[in-house]
């Protein structure tokens, strides 16, 4: 017959393996109230959705110097928010040029006039795209999910989990999403790890098209290329008239061509960098 103790024993057995279980089992992941915003940011410890109520942008006409881009780009992202077939879309190329602001303004620019939802999710929780498809597959809603600065490094084999998510899976994409990426490499791979690649495999030629077809996923690969001085200062300029910042010609020339040579490069980052500064130097607040 069991002791008092022995029943004890065995209920603190009993937690503590029901505390096992509950670490190894998914958590349920709670049906998102998609109608809280139109940004929302993917949490993959709970399985959710956290909602934005005010996203980091800036309005599309203040993205200077990247017309071509921004047109493919907004007529893809049309075409997809009024139930047409749209591309995955890969913006890479020289860091700061706007790339992440374009996906963003983009979103804003559309979704103006049509029911369009943005989820990021971050570059470490790729691996777990497959439970977010899972989430907002079947919803009356169409999303773009935005991951910024995409790329894989040498032991990183989570881009085989994005390949498949984004078109080789049994699934497939669901036809309510489109994946919209930014990186500053073209084929998301470092070009050593390539070369590497090839000079180790049995087949060299297969081992780089296994790295490089992820980028193939991508319908639409837009480029974003080191923007010309007159590029610059339009970027500037387009900023100081946008915010009523009071300054003459010749001494925002001067100074915003300075600034860019100290920081070495010029982009659409370091124009606003140079703008954050005069404004601050002119008691002018940066207010959308």
């Amino acid at each position: 017959m069991a002791t008092n103790d022995d029943l004890k024993l065995l209920a603190d057995r009993l937690d503590r393996l029901i505390g096992l279980i509950e670490r190894t089992v998914p958590p349920v992941a709670a049906t998102p109230d998609f109608a809280a915003a139109d940004a929302f940011v993917w949490l993959p410890a709970s399985h959710g959705l956290e909602p934005v109520a005010r996203v980091n942008r800036v309005d599309i006409g203040l993205l200077k110097g990247i017309d071509r881009v921004r047109d493919i780009l907004i007529d893809n992202t049309e075409r997809f928010a009024g139930g047409l077939p749209a591309n995955n879309v890969l913006l890479w190329g020289a860091r700061g040029m706007g790339k992440s602001s374009l996906i963003k303004a983009a979103h804003a620019a559309v979704s103006a006039h049509h029911a369009l939802k943005l989820i990021e999710i971050h570059r470490e929780d790729i691996e777990t795209l497959p439970h977010l498809m899972t989430l907002v597959r079947g919803t009356p809603h169409r999303f773009i999910l935005f991951c910024d600065d995409l790329s894989f490094d040498y032991d990183d084999t989570s881009y085989k989990s994005l390949k498949a998510v984004l078109e080789g899976g049994i699934e497939g994409r669901p036809t309510n999403v489109v994946f919209y990426a930014t990186s500053n490499r073209r084929h998301l791979i470092p070009r050593d790890m390539a070369e590497n690649e090839a000079s180790t495999a049995i087949n060299p030629h297969e081992a780089v098209e296994e790295k490089v077809s992820l980028s193939d996923r991508f319908g639409l690969w837009l480029g974003f290329h080191k923007c010309s001085q007159d590029e610059y200062l339009e970027m500037v300029r387009a900023y100081v008239a946008h915010f009523a910042i009071a300054v003459d010609d010749a001494t925002l020339r001067t100074e915003a061509l300075e600034w860019a040579t100290t920081r070495g490069a010029r982009s659409g980052r370091v124009a606003w960098q140079y703008v954050q500064d005069l404004a601050g130097r002119c008691g002018v607040v940066l207010v959308e």
